[in-house]
């Protein structure tokens, strides 16, 4: 699910991002109030861009704070089974580094 959100956004901020830069270049080969105009679009497509890599980087703050949380109620479960599986993955990582 978060998967799915994050693409969707980060395709809907390249849209965003995309419109602005078209606009401004129109903007800049432009005079007058149709520029301004085109440049107000432009500010308002970008507002909306950081807008939602604000509401991204949120929805990322939660879901990290859940699984440190999840986390560490395991942890605090399991200690024995934390140390044999953080052993195991550290030999793996171990002989991965020492193949190089």
């Amino acid at each position: 699910m978060y998967r799915s959100t994050l693409k969707t956004t980060r395709s809907d901020v390249r849209s965003l991002v995309r419109d602005a830069q078209e606009l401004f270049l129109e903007a800049a080969a432009t005079t007058g109030e149709k520029a301004e105009d085109l440049r107000e679009r432009g500010l308002e497509l970008l507002d909306a861009a950081l807008s939602k890599a604000q509401d991204v980087q949120a929805a990322a703050i939660e879901t990290s704070k859940e699984i440190a949380a999840t986390t560490d109620e395991y942890v605090q479960e399991n200690p024995w089974r934390a140390i044999a599986i953080s052993a195991g993955i550290g030999l793996l990582v171990g002989l991965v580094i020492s193949r190089r």
